[in-house]
């Protein structure tokens, strides 16, 4: 390990795997798309009716629903993956 690395006074994050960055992408797909339906609730509501309110109240959730499992997960491999340099120290 490089020695500016070493001197770090912050823990690194884990590696990311592709199961984490699909996740995390698919986080920011959300998002946007969440930001985007809420933007144009209006639109959405004059042209599909209250249909576009069910659907946006529904990706929201969505997003939500995803968020915590993702955050769950990215801690989980975060903590596993310090736990293994902290016991390789010792």
């Amino acid at each position: 390990m490089p020695l500016w690395l070493d001197m770090m006074k912050t823990p690194m994050a884990a590696p990311e795997t592709d199961e984490l960055r699909g996740m995390r992408r698919t986080f920011q797909v959300l998002c946007v798309a969440s930001a985007l339906g809420v933007l144009s609730i209006s639109t959405l509501v004059q042209l599909f009716g209250r249909a576009a309110s069910f659907a946006v109240a529904a990706l929201l959730a969505v997003t939500a629903l995803h968020t915590t499992l993702y955050v769950f997960r990215k801690n989980r491999a975060d903590n596993a993956f310090l736990a293994a340099a902290v016991s390789e120290e010792a």
